[in-house]
């Protein structure tokens, strides 16, 4: 599937959902495919996040007990995730992006960009950034295009599939750690398939991207 615009196509790498996708024949139902077992915590109040940068890992833990290994992307050099000890303070799962999405100009044509170049007299539309969980001003996980290599402007991007389940797993106030690398990338994340990468893959029309449908494309999430 084409974009719908070639501008907009100009514009997708800077999107936070879209821009690790690039125009071309993957295989996307071996993507869709995917999907990594997760378990409820005991008791959410232990619950705590940890992020390998080098590893492109996450580790959802209560105690020593992994909840969810999950691969994610993170930022480039230029564009790093940032690293330290965090809280996730917001959850949005129905969230948009603020500054850049797509200008619905009438008539079932649509052009994207950056806000604050807006066509007179459209309708701006943020991009899609489903189960975002903000841990810094600006930064935070959530669903995207998922690449073997840092891809991200500095969001941690997660799965579709996985992606509800890790919201799930987590609450306002969960304590998030980010490092270069974590221990458990030696142990539990060593052998975690990553998903395909998401690079040959087509990007989704806009006309589907401006409706709520992407934030329900995954699989219906289970825990053991």
């Amino acid at each position: 599937m084409k974009l719908l615009f070639t501008s907009l196509i100009a514009v997708a790498s800077a999107f936070a959902f879209s821009s690790c996708a690039t125009t071309g024949s993957g295989d996307l139902g071996a993507y869709d495919k995917y999907d990594l077992p997760a378990t409820k915590p005991t008791n959410p109040s232990n619950v705590r996040v940890k992020v390998s940068t080098n590893a492109q890992m996450c580790y959802v833990m209560e105690g020593n007990k992994p909840l969810l290994v999950m691969p994610v992307s993170v930022g480039t050099s230029s564009t790093p995730t940032p690293k330290g000890n965090y809280t996730i303070y917001s959850k949005q799962e129905y969230r948009r992006a603020a500054t850049h999405g797509y200008f619905d100009l009438g008539g079932g044509r649509y052009s994207g960009g950056y806000l604050r170049n807006k066509p007179a007299g459209s309708k701006f539309i943020g991009t899609p950034m489903p189960y975002w969980s903000e841990f810094k001003s600006g930064y935070g996980f959530h669903t995207g295009w998922m690449k073997d290599r840092p891809c991200t402007h500095g969001c941690i991007r997660m799965h579709h599939n996985v992606a509800p389940k890790f919201f799930a797993l987590i609450k306002e106030g969960t304590p998030l750690n980010i490092a270069y690398s974590q221990p458990e990338d030696k142990t539990i994340g060593r052998n975690v398939p990553r998903p395909p990468d998401a690079t040959p893959l087509p990007d989704f029309p806009v006309s589907y991207m401006v409706t709520n449908k992407v934030y329900k494309r995954h699989k219906t999430p289970t825990f053991n």
